[in-house]
């Protein structure tokens, strides 16, 4: 199973383990919102950890099925779109354990998460931009500023775990081979406290927030659907599929 759920001492566990870089498809998206939504509304459930397993924690869409089957654009936005609603929804809080790349619908999932906890080789990426497509710029907004946010759009670059931390995104960066130890250890103190009280924090955190993030990602999602409609887009797509690069213009 690409991705499984494990309860103990009041957190759930939800392991992304999808060989080879944690790459979902259309169909393992929209799967993900019903696994969330279940793992935090459990009453034994006081916080969920979203963590993965293999080489990085998730290299988000499936490049490889978009460029055969581009039809199913809307069904992976849909999925995406409630994949991270549901984390920021989720009933009780969300942490997130990265390590090695957070690329993509990775972003979306910790942008909507409450917290963040990083292995030192952890870095966070959005190339959309060379991938012919748009978003994930309203759940790094949650966590970078905005000129930092452009600026990562633009290029595709990477930001490293220790200039999420100092931006202040990320909790805590802990050494790689300690990340399990260290983000279980976060999660049980917040498992230790009263679910109702969680349960409201959660619901009185959101609120506060000045902006929708979910309906500034629905917004970006109107142009990732604009962009493949172009041809650069399919070129995107076949450059990376059939060689790993970025397309020429």
């Amino acid at each position: 199973m690409p991705i499984r759920t494990e309860i103990r001492d009041r957190i759930a566990e939800i392991v992304f383990g999808h060989p080879p870089v944690n790459a979902f498809d259309s169909e393992t998206w929209n799967s993900l919102p019903g696994i969330i939504h279940a793992a935090g509304s459990n009453p034994d459930v006081h916080v969920v950890l979203i963590r993965a397993e293999g080489r990085g924690f998730c290299g988000g869409v499936d490049i490889k099925e978009m460029q055969a089957h581009p039809e199913r654009i809307t069904a992976l936005n849909r999925g995406n779109f409630l994949t991270f609603k549901a984390v920021r929804d989720c009933e009780v809080p969300v942490v997130t354990a990265v390590h090695k790349f957070v690329i993509g619908g990775g972003i979306g999932i910790c942008g909507a998460s409450d917290t963040i906890i990083a292995a030192d080789d952890a870095y966070f990426s959005l190339p959309e931009i060379d991938r012919g497509a748009m978003g994930g710029a309203s759940h790094l907004s949650r966590m970078l500023p905005l000129h930092k946010v452009r600026a990562a759009f633009f290029t595709g670059g990477n930001i490293p775990a220790e200039e999420a931390y100092r931006l202040g995104a990320v909790e805590k960066v802990v050494p790689a081979d300690t990340l399990l130890e260290e983000a279980r250890a976060f999660a049980g103190i917040i498992a230790s406290k009263s679910r109702k009280a969680l349960v409201l924090a959660k619901e009185a955190l959101n609120g506060l927030e000045p902006r929708d993030v979910d309906r500034g990602y629905r917004f970006e999602q109107g142009f990732t659907l604009e962009m493949y409609m172009h041809e650069d887009s399919q070129k995107a797509r076949d450059a990376f599929v059939e060689t790993g690069k970025t397309a020429k213009y």
